[in-house]
């Protein structure tokens, strides 16, 4: 008797479980897949190289700029 109980509950057991794996499987099959094909993110950061340019202005074009206002 108790042989049997205990072969219908390890039956019991092993039909849900993959019972489970195959629901999750059948509703979670894309994201699994999606996983599986991704690339990992590279470790080295990426470096940017930016070029500031700040124009100067001209000594003579800013003197007479300000003895227009001036005077």
């Amino acid at each position: 008797m108790f042989t049997l109980v205990a072969a219908l509950i390890f039956s019991g057991s092993a039909l849900f479980a993959l019972t489970t794996i195959a629901w999750m499987f059948a509703t979670c099959h894309r994201k699994m897949a999606a996983a599986l094909l991704f690339e990992p993110i590279p470790q080295e950061p990426q470096v940017y190289h930016i070029r500031i340019r700040r124009p100067r202005v001209r000594r003579a074009e800013h003197s007479l700029h300000g003895a227009a206002f001036g005077a």
